[in-house]
Formats: structure tokens, C-alpha cells, sequence
């Protein structure tokens, strides 16, 4: 049977034989996709991490719009340097630790993030300088060679002596333990990072782009053409097919994403098993999301005109 689906990649061919429930259920989960910006974005971690120890440690941020995958690259990135257990040493070992930042930016805060990453627990009413203590000594025992800081742009949300204290925490660590410092965010989080000179001197910044109609979009759509379990061969690779994609989610990757797993589902509990330009006359189907936006996007244009 899985010969009539020759036009997927074979590895998903068995998929679009499973029941309709079944389909919607694997189209609904996460998975990895290597896209080109997200393949540069590893391998720029890939040099951070490889770097030797020397004085001034080289940090990387990675930064874009919210929405274009920094958190599952970060993510991924720890996950192929995932920790390990040594027993003969007795020793566990973490490369990487991705920390995610606390809604309020402070020490304390901040310091309980880290050492919940690292999978600690018993350090409740402890004084900062003993957190502080703590956290240097075990990013120390278990060979942390990548620190990554999450949504860094949230410590914009605390006041300008709270921002420049994290400011100093992050330069302080990165100096105590000679490893890289890796910070993701928004646009924000670069703001973020230069309002100290002499942190941002040592930020080396990849920016990841929202997808524009070229060659490498022609590639995303052919990859979601052969990997979503529909059982008719999809339309994608048209101009107004991808220019309709684009507009309804501004390039941006995780709502493109979102609006290909509501244009499969649709597909294939209307009995079509294809994605093609008819597929997006039905407004019912945009996401929450892209729909949102659109309505926004419209009504500033109104209330342009209106003036």
C-alpha cells in the first residue's frame, strides 16, 4: 500500500497509512526539522563549545523574532550533548545546562533557575552567597562547558540596577569558570546585552531571519510536501501557495509550522489529502496565531487610512 504514496519521503510513507486519528495525533507532535538557519545556528554553538579555556571566553547570542525557533534550537543543542553517568567514576557530567530566565531577573532567582537546570533540589533557605557558592561549585563538578540563558530579553523586566546586577552575574560566571555563555531571546535580548559595553565586546550575534520567498522557502515547502501524512501529492511548491503561506505568517517559522499542521489536519478530515491554493479560502482554519495577527495587521491598516 505504501507504494501509492511515492510521493512522500519514504520514511513517512507508513504514516499516511495509519487511521485519520492517528494522522492528526503524529501531525500534532513536536519533532525536529534541520532548516538551514537553525543547522548554522547549531554549528555556531557546535564552536562555541569546542573552544579551548583561555582569559576571555568567546559568548555567543542568538537572537530573532519570537516564534523562529531559538528555544528548540537551544533545546536540540543540549539534547545532542544530553548529561551522562560514569559509573566507574562515580562522576555525572553535563556539557550543556540551558537555564531559562525567571520572570523577575534577580540574583536569587536566577541562581534557583540554574541550579533546578542542573537538576537540584535541596538548597531551599539558602543565602545568596551560599546559592552563589553552590551553583560556582557544581557548573565546576560536573564539567559545564556551555551555559545557555533562555529569554534573556526578561531581564529587561526588573529596574536598571537589577539589569546591570544580572549583567555583572553573567560576566562574573563566565570569567570564574572560563566557559561560553550562550544568550537567546528577542530583539530584546541584544538591547539587552549591550547595555554593558564590556559584555557585548565578548557576544558574537547570529540573528535568525524570518523566511522570504526564495529558493530556501521553495525547499521548506518541498520538505512539508514530503513528510506530511497526506495521501494525494500537495501543491506547495506554486508561487501564490508560498506567498499565501508568507503573508499569513509573516515568515515567521513557528507559525508557518502551525498553519502547515491546521492545513494537513483540515486535509485530511475533509476527505481532500492534499494542500493546495483552495486550501486557505476557509478563514475557519487559520490558527488562533497567524489570525490574530492578520486581524491586527488590518486593522492598523484602517485606522491609517481612517486618519
Amino acid at each position: 500500500m505504501t507504494a501509492l504514496y511515492d510521493h512522500l519521503f519514504p520514511a513517512y510513507r507508513d504514516t499516511a497509512s495509519m487511521p485519520d486519528d492517528e494522522r492528526i495525533d503524529w501531525l500534532r507532535r513536536d519533532r525536529w526539522m534541520a532548516l538551514p538557519q537553525a543547522g548554522e545556528a547549531l554549528r555556531r554553538l557546535e564552536d562555541v563549545l569546542t573552544y579551548p579555556q583561555r582569559g576571555r571566553m568567546p559568548c555567543l547570542l542568538l537572537f530573532g523574532t519570537t516564534g523562529m525557533g531559538k528555544s528548540e534550537i537551544v533545546n536540540r543543542f543540549a539534547e545532542l550533548h544530553a548529561s551522562s553517568y560514569d559509573q566507574r567514576a562515580g562522576l555525572t557530567t553535563m556539557p550543556v545546562v540551558v537555564v531559562q530566565m525567571p520572570p523577575q531577573p534577580s540574583e536569587e532567582e536566577f541562581y534557583t533557575e540554574l541550579l533546578l537546570a542542573m537538576n537540584l533540589t535541596e538548597f531551599e533557605h539558602m543565602s545568596l552567597r551560599s546559592l552563589r557558592s553552590l551553583s560556582r561549585r557544581m557548573l565546576a563538578e560536573l564539567g559545564v562547558r556551555v551555559l545557555v540563558l533562555d529569554e534573556i530579553d526578561k531581564m529587561l523586566a526588573g529596574s536598571p540596577r537589577q539589569q546591570r546586577i544580572f549583567l555583572n552575574t553573567i560576566r562574573f560566571l563566565t570569567n570564574d569558570l572560563k566557559i561560553p555563555i550562550v544568550c537567546a531571546g528577542t530583539e530584546d535580548a541584544r538591547i539587552a546585552v549591550l547595555t554593558d559595553p564590556n559584555l557585548a565586546d565578548r557576544f558574537a550575534a547570529f540573528e535568525l531571519v524570518p523566511w522570504r520567498n526564495d529558493q530556501a522557502f521553495r525547499q521548506l515547502m518541498a520538505s512539508f510536501s514530503g513528510l506530511l501524512p497526506l495521501r494525494l501529492p500537495s501543491q506547495l511548491d506554486a508561487n501564490d501557495v508560498r506567498q499565501r503561506v508568507l503573508n499569513l505568517s509573516q515568515g515567521v517559522t513557528g507559525r508557518i509550522f502551525r498553519l502547515m499542521e491546521a492545513l494537513a489536519i483540515a486535509a485530511i478530515r475533509n476527505k481532500r489529502e492534499m494542500i493546495d491554493a483552495s486550501s486557505f479560502d476557509d478563514e475557519a482554519l487559520l490558527l488562533p496565531l497567524v489570525s490574530m495577527q492578520v486581524i491586527a495587521n488590518t486593522n492598523r491598516t484602517l485606522r491609517r487610512r481612517v486618519a
